[in-house]
């Protein structure tokens, strides 16, 4: 019998990826708990076309505490729950910070006391790397200290992680672990499931695809005179499957009984940044499109670089990185090109 697994935010972005990987991997079976205000119901869709699997789809509000646990009870026994339903568009935390204090810990409250109530022994959570603050000392390890929040979503995925430590100090009986990620990118390498992006992105892959399709005029590249190789900002993109293979592979490790604690911490990274000039330069050369783009002057509050040491997720999880910058890139056009049949076709 399959173990089943509460996907929450199974519609969305890293969800959906993640659900994909969870039916692959033939050992569990995905519940996917969504209130689609951030995605669309037709991503269990997606999901099926490439799969072959018919995910069940619980439409609800995790942050409703009754239709939450009403959710649980209708699927119990539950072997775990990855919890992914946040808000995450930094920009808007600043203009609306209440609306994600409200949303984002709000539902991780509702998660973990339905671990307590319903005897839910695993939980996986969606945490970033934006808990780092502005780092000073690269690579980033798990060791590295909390900075300054720079946006109430950041804040938020802090509160979240300190919520979890003290949860589990007195919960020894649920075992979890906090990924935190870098810059996912990329979308299913069929190029049928991928992030849906608002009409204006903040996120350089989207924008990158959006001009290459002509629904953005044009790209502008923040500073070339930083400190780096290019003089462009240095992140550490890494593919979306590889972050959803990242969570299956978590839960095997509770499952497996690996852990030495029952609250694990792991960085998700390709432990090689990569600039804004080679994403772009990777993607005019795979996909053989010249980008529309400017170079414009720095931008208040990036970093010249950041990216990770994903060492202990690769010893620990046996969790490795199968994707680079060239299937990023061309995940990314694929899935923009996917999308503009389907409004063509509308």
């Amino acid at each position: 019998m399959k173990a089943k697994i509460i996907v929450t935010g199974g519609t969305g972005y890293i969800g959906s990826h993640t659900i994909i990987e969870l039916i692959k991997s033939g050992q569990f079976e995905a519940v996917a708990v969504d209130s689609c205000v951030r995605s669309t119901p037709e991503t269990i869709d997606r999901i099926e076309e490439i799969t072959g699997v018919r995910v069940k789809h619980h439409n609800i509000d995790i942050c409703d505490r009754n239709a939450f646990f009403s959710v649980i009870e209708q699927e119990a026994p539950v072997a775990g729950i990855i919890h992914f339903a946040a808000f995450k568009c930094v920009p808007e935390s600043v203009e609306k910070p209440l609306m994600y204090y409200r949303n984002n810990l709000g539902s991780l409250e509702n998660v973990l006391e339905a671990c307590e109530l319903y005897h839910i022994p695993r939980l996986i959570f969606s945490s970033s790397a934006s808990i780092y603050g502005d780092v000073k000392e690269l690579p980033v390890t798990e060791k590295t200290p909390f900075g300054t929040p720079f946006c109430p979503y950041a804040h938020t995925k802090q509160i979240g992680e300190q919520m979890i430590h003290f949860f589990a100090d007195t919960h020894p009986d649920l075992q979890s672990v906090i990924l935190r990620y870098f810059n996912p990118v990329g979308n299913d390498m069929s190029g049928l499931n991928g992030e849906l992006s608002p009409d204006k992105p903040n996120n350089l892959m989207p924008i990158v695809t959006q001009v290459a399709i002509g629904k953005m005029k044009q790209l502008t590249v923040f500073g070339t005179d930083y400190d780096t190789r290019d003089g462009s900002c240095i992140r550490d993109y890494i593919h979306v499957c590889d972050i959803a293979d990242a969570h299956v592979k978590a839960l095997q490790f509770l499952i497996d009984k690996k852990n030495e604690s029952n609250c694990e911490i792991f960085n998700l990274g390709s432990g090689n940044g990569v600039s804004v000039l080679e994403i772009i330069n990777a993607f005019e050369k795979v996909n053989h499109i010249k980008l529309n783009y400017t170079i414009g002057g720095r931008r208040p509050g990036d970093v010249p670089a950041i990216y990770s040491n994903s060492q202990r997720a690769n010893a620990l999880l046996n969790w490795h990185c199968r994707y680079d910058i060239n299937d990023m890139v061309e995940s990314a056009w694929k899935w923009e090109k996917h999308l503009s049949h389907l409004r063509k076709t509308e």
